[in-house]
């Protein structure tokens, strides 16, 4: 799948979206300033493209508050390896370490996820 192809622009609509990747993941992830809401996902996922517009208004109601970003498993193999991502989607919540503190797999709806993202910035 090209990069700038029909379902990274889709499920990447938010401006407030971030791409996670293996070369970003440190500085992007672990040392953020912030909590950080990652969703692995792949673009042949139909419930990872569910969430997108879920996760894309999260990112824009937490803007500033929340860093929210997505991996493609596909592209990303080894953060999948690295975090037992055996289903997806699932949603990882880290807080300043390369341990996540929250957890959630399969699609939920957005008072679900708001209210877990208002747990971890209060």
């Amino acid at each position: 799948m090209p990069k700038n192809g029909f379902f990274k622009e889709f499920v990447m609509a938010s401006a407030n979206v971030f791409e996670f990747r293996s070369d970003n993941w440190d500085a992007e992830v672990v040392d953020s300033k912030i909590p950080v809401l990652v969703d692995f996902w792949a673009p042949w996922c139909g419930p990872c493209r569910s969430l997108a517009p879920i996760v894309d208004k999260l990112a824009d109601k937490f803007a500033g508050q929340v860093k929210v970003g997505k991996v493609n498993v596909d592209e990303n193999g080894d953060l999948a390896v690295r975090y037992s991502i055996s289903s997806i989607p699932r949603l990882l919540v880290f807080k300043g370490s390369e341990t996540p503190v929250q957890s959630i797999t399969g699609l939920r709806g957005e008072a679900e996820l708001a209210q877990m993202l208002t747990s971890v910035i209060g």
